[in-house]
């Protein structure tokens, strides 16, 4: 019997390669296409670190206890490793297609990268000079031809690995490497050149061109360098228990991930045979361990930031005001009056700050309430909230220390917040924290008044300039309360669940977020039976959970109309035209990151929206605490409407998702129509 699921890492995979093929359209600006080989690179990294890491695990469990148990594979381990090293060595090829093609257009727009074999005699003198100055007191080279075991190589870091040897005699010879200070340096630095002409040479060339300086006492005359880097296992493993020593565990795993097992091994393909061969062996790498040729360059998640000397064709629109903050009100006043719903990037991110800037001078506040899960670096929005604390407000955070990649940085804003005399709450057993939820609480005329605003975004206002996402300000009396409760749960998860049971409007991970989805779905199902229009349009990043894809593959055959737009994971498994006839499943990937959860429900004409935090995943539904809200107000939920329908009709950037994989693109009927761009249509008329 044919599987009805496609495995979550395929299927991944396949969103990975739907951002490789924005970097290969020459629709979409050049800096923009360089900047899309960075994701895929940084993306490609992650998934490594994290998923692959995984699997290697799984299948280690497995040769030990001859079997294995896991929800999210429908496959061995083994037979999901052997096919992401299949298609990541095919990607691999048509990323180094692309990127020649890339480099042919940046050097017809005066853009060079210059190695270190092609210096004019003006730019040798300043490598030199740039070297001496800015690089040599980052550079430590390791001596390993003798070394029992290699020294401790970072993961993300690029390396050049080094054979020095004499012209005359190639059996004299070193092995040394050097770990690349892009953290330090900076990857790309711009060479002298004519004008009107952009020199870029990369750190590790600079760096190759100067061996014979660093070496120079050991008198070799050949020097052969070529760039790897290494992924290694990037799981923090943490007991149950979240205690007094909750903290210590988490800054102990983060010290741990740097003794992570090798996952891949990425090289220069020229590398030099004998050097490729002792690092295989030093790093305890296999045939079954991914081992990747490569280009000459590596690490290309660097390019999200390649210098800004790539003539712009065409400049992002500037964030709309939303018209609700047009006028000189207080946020707050607006608030208090009407529901507001902001769409980031289109709308402006500076009303989230603003309303907890206001909160923090507002001599009726008293307390203010927030998740965070991942924070922008020079946080705007912790900076409201120490001014909060400072001018004598309750402020109470709770910060996910679990949020993978983000743990160091999180555990530093707990000291700086703690500092300031913010209450910081860290830690729930077995589950993350990953709603996003805002309550403000003031009291006027005696009388407690609560208002505030529930995301499907991180609070990060970096991130909100790229990552498209709905933010619902209320004041709404059920939904504040019902969101304060689930901080009563927050502060005192060790007296039960009790908080967060019987609520009447939102739906929370793992209460009754799942079990009333199926209700939602079954509901159209009933309604399809009596012969009446019904369908269910979801917007997510994943869908992965077997329990609700069932559930939609019975709503498609009892004649549900189901719309599916999904940016990454897919795994349902659509081969079956009568199917498909009533399912429409697409991803759309373009400039902006499509982040938002939404799930429209027909329910006869009187739809049911919801935006959420969650996506359709077991860990999201059954080991976090998630937050989906009810969308109230009428015009609010035809704006929400509208905008998932100019998604739906997108010609441009939406792909087909289908069981072959294939990312083929919406066939264009009528107009083109690129969905991002008419959104900032849409809202930019509202009035």
């Amino acid at each position: 019997m044919k599987t009805r699921f496609i495995a979550r890492d395929i299927s991944w995979l396949s969103f990975n390669a739907r951002v490789l093929q924005e970097a290969n359209d020459t629709s979409v600006p050049l800096s923009e296409r360089v900047r899309f080989l960075g994701i895929f690179s940084n993306n490609l990294d992650e998934f490594f670190r994290v998923r692959v890491a995984t699997l290697k695990r799984m299948t280690d469990f497995a040769n030990k206890k001859g079997h294995f148990t896991n929800m999210d594979l429908i496959e061995s381990p083994q037979a999901i490793l052997d096919q992401i090293q299949s298609i990541v060595l095919k990607q691999q090829n048509e990323f180094n297609r692309i990127w020649q093609n890339i480099n042919k257009e940046l050097k017809a727009n005066k853009v060079l990268l210059v190695d270190d074999k092609r210096l004019t005699p003006e730019q040798k003198i300043f490598v030199k000079q740039y070297f001496d100055d800015i690089v040599r007191p980052y550079i430590i080279p390791l001596m390993i031809e003798n070394v029992l075991e290699l020294p401790y190589l970072r993961d993300k870091s690029l390396y050049l690995a080094i054979v020095m040897s004499h012209k005359n005699n190639a059996y004299d010879q070193k092995f040394s490497l050097i770990e690349i200070p892009s953290k330090s340096v900076g990857r790309f630095i711009q060479l002298p050149a004519k004008a009107g002409i952009s020199n870029i040479i990369l750190l590790e060339d600079l760096i190759r061109y100067n061996l014979p300086i660093i070496f120079s006492h050991f008198k070799y005359n050949k020097f052969e360098a070529h760039v790897f880097k290494i992924t290694k296992d990037a799981e923090i493993d943490l007991d149950q228990e979240v205690g007094i020593n909750f903290i210590e565990k988490i800054s102990k795993g983060i010290k741990n991930r740097r003794k992570g097992k090798p996952v891949r091994f990425v090289y220069e393909k020229e590398m030099n045979a004998e050097i490729l061969e002792f690092l295989i062996k030093k790093l305890n790498l296999t045939r079954k361990s991914s081992i990747i040729p490569g280009g000459h360059i590596h690490n290309f998640r660097h390019f999200m930031d390649f210098p800004n000397v790539i003539p712009v064709k065409t400049a992002r629109p500037i964030a709309l005001v939303h018209p609700a903050f047009k006028k000189k009100e207080l946020i707050s006043e607006v608030v208090l009056k009407k529901d507001v719903m902001l769409h980031f990037p289109y709308h402006s991110y500076d009303p989230v700050i603003d309303m907890l800037r206001e909160a923090a001078m507002d001599d009726t506040v008293t307390s203010i309430k927030i998740t965070a899960y991942r924070l922008a670096s020079n946080s705007k929005v912790i900076n409201a909230l120490i001014n909060a604390a400072r001018n004598g407000k309750q402020v109470t955070v709770f910060l996910e220390l679990k949020a993978r990649f983000d743990e160091e940085a999180n555990l530093e804003w707990k000291t700086i917040m703690e500092e300031e005399g913010i209450r910081v709450l860290v830690g729930v057993p077995n589950k993350k924290v990953h709603a996003k939820l805002c309550v403000i609480q003031k009291k006027v005329n005696n009388k407690i008044v609560k208002y505030g605003f529930i995301s499907t975004g991180n609070l990060n206002e970096k991130t909100a300039k790229v990552y498209a996402d709905h933010c619902l300000f209320t004041s709404s009396v059920a939904i504040m309360n019902e969101s304060n409760r689930i901080f009563n749960y927050l502060e005192n998860w060790q007296q039960g669940d009790k908080p967060i049971v019987k609520m009447r409007n939102l739906l929370i991970s793992p209460i009754n977020m799942r079990n009333t989805i199926i209700e939602l779905i079954n509901n159209e199902i009933k309604h399809a039976k009596q012969g009446k229009k019904a369908s269910i349009t979801v917007k997510l990043n994943s869908i992965t959970d077997i329990t609700l894809i069932e559930h939609l593959y019975k709503a498609v055959k009892e004649n549900v109309e189901v719309h599916l737009i999904i940016r990454g994971i897919n795994t349902l498994q659509l081969n079956n035209d009568k199917f498909t006839k009533k399912l429409n499943a697409i991803s759309i990937v373009d400039q902006y990151l499509e982040h938002a959860r939404v799930m429209i429900f027909h329910n006869k004409g009187a739809e049911k929206v919801f935006i959420s935090s969650a996506d359709w995943m077991v860990r999201n539904l059954d080991h976090r605490i998630e937050v989906a809200i009810p969308i109230l107000d009428s015009t609010l939920k035809k704006e929400l409407i509208d905008i998932i329908n100019i998604q739906l009709k997108d010609n441009q950037k939406a792909r087909i998702l289908d069981t072959e994989l294939a990312n083929k693109y919406v066939p264009l009927v009528g107009r083109k129509y690129k969905s991002q761009e008419e959104t900032y249509l849409y809202l930019k008329g509202k009035k």
